[in-house]
């Protein structure tokens, strides 16, 4: 098994096995902690057995002309097998060894049977470096010749020697093939989850730019693009009135000029942290709806501001989305209702702050819930938001619109924002 923290790779497979165990996700080469130990273990209970077997020959035989041999090939098994553990190597490396160590321990078996299980070990070695089908093959043949050193170390027949051997590796086998298939799915399973994970990270960020994008459209609308209309008006005016009334056009062209002004400074707040300009050094919500009275009061249109309760401090958020709707609604009061006067209501409440614009145009008919009609959208489609882009703000901020209006007898146009917080509704 593998540490949580290494990060192991899947196994790979070989051909004709649905998932090979072995062939790929023990590479010496690219062992994990957990796996260095296991070798270790591995190695330490070969050299284990290899010794008891080489003592108990010794003890019994030591006068056996066989015992150099016997000596010699067990040294050799010892350090082929050691020396594998401190340096592992590529898996063809070690596929090498194996075949060294198996080869010299079958020498070591027909000339002493009590060697046979040191097979044990040699037998999960060969799962780890092997495709499963060439390490079923070798273990069947390491477990029949185990078998036939127990029957000639046996006195007489006995069932176990001949069943033993074959449940020992057929289990070593089928546990081993069993865990490494099961890593196998769980590794698909995570590289699946670090997938999706990823896929879901992108459509956060595309959503999040979209969602910029469409932030941004609306502050641009509400700031620069409405007072770009406001001095295409002013400036056309002048035009007509150039000949005719010199000091009107002037003054209509010192108007623009201020518009103009006040447009570099909110692209340049646009620019710098998209904050209303008004709004900036601190100025309240309060003021700021003061100074945009002020400021649109012109050409016939008289706007009042009025506040009522208390002088709260407002979330940046919500003093912005108030101030881009009072915004939006006296550009559309000028351009479309023909209205002679309009009036800025702001109230605060302890848990909610409204914005009420007023105005006696010529209203209009109200809109039908859910309907797509927008009263207060420029009938050209490509110039401006409206109320889609002021509905739109305020439900970012669990915020709500409301419209009340008769042809003839202007309209009313309510923001509420709550102060508590709120989770916005589903778009």
């Amino acid at each position: 098994m593998r540490h949580p923290d290494n990060h192991p790779q899947p196994p790979s497979t070989s051909p004709g096995s649905p998932a090979s165990p072995a062939s790929g996700a023990f590479a010496p080469g690219a062992q994990t902690r957990d796996d260095r130990l296991l070798s270790a273990l591995l190695t330490t209970a070969f050299v284990v057995l290899l010794a008891g077997a080489l003592l108990r020959y010794v003890l019994k035989h030591g006068d056996s002309d066989r015992l150099p041999w016997i000596v010699g090939l067990s040294v050799v098994l010892a350090v082929v097998q050691v020396a594998g553990q401190a340096r592992p190597g590529s898996r063809r490396a070690g596929r090498v060894r194996l075949a060294v160590v198996v080869a010299c321990w079958v020498v070591v078996v027909l000339l002493a049977p009590s060697f046979a299980w040191c097979a044990v070990p040699l037998i999960h070695t060969a799962l780890r470096l092997l495709p499963t089908r060439s390490a079923v093959a070798l273990v069947t043949a390491l477990a029949t010749l185990v078998v036939l050193a127990e029957l000639r170390l046996a006195d007489g027949f006995d069932p176990n020697h001949l069943l033993l051997p074959p449940v020992v590796a057929a289990l070593a086998t089928g546990v081993f093939v069993y865990l490494t298939r099961e890593a196998t799915r769980r590794q698909h399973l995570i590289d699946d989850l670090v997938r999706t994970r990823r896929e879901l990270a992108a459509t956060e960020r595309r959503e999040g730019t979209l969602a910029e994008r469409q932030r941004l459209s609306r502050e641009i609308h509400d700031s620069l693009a409405q007072g770009l209309s406001s001095q295409n008006m002013l400036l056309q005016a002048a035009d007509r009135q150039w000949d005719t009334d010199p000091q009107a056009a002037r003054t209509h062209l010192r108007t623009a000029a201020s518009i103009a002004a006040h447009g570099l400074t909110e692209a340049r707040r646009l620019v710098h942290d998209l904050a209303p300009a008004d709004l900036a050094e601190g100025a309240g919500l309060a003021q700021a709806l003061a100074t945009l009275a002020a400021r649109e009061s012109r050409d016939g249109l008289t706007v009042r501001f009025h506040a009522e309760g208390p002088d709260t401090h407002l979330p940046d958020q919500a003093a912005s989305a108030l101030l881009r709707t009072a915004q939006g609604a006296l550009a559309n009061i000028r351009e479309h209702s023909g209205a002679r006067t309009a009036a800025l209501t702001l109230t605060c409440l302890d848990d909610t702050v409204a914005l009420d614009v007023a105005d006696d145009g010529r209203g209009f008919p109200a809109p039908e819930p859910g309907g797509t009609r927008d009263p207060l959208g420029d009938p050209d489609p490509l110039r401006g938001h409206g109320l889609p882009a002021i509905r739109a703000r305020l439900r970012q901020l669990g915020g709500t619109l409301a419209i009340e209006s008769t042809p003839g007898e202007g309209a009313v146009l309510t923001a509420t924002i709550p102060l508590t917080p709120a989770t916005p509704p589903a778009p």
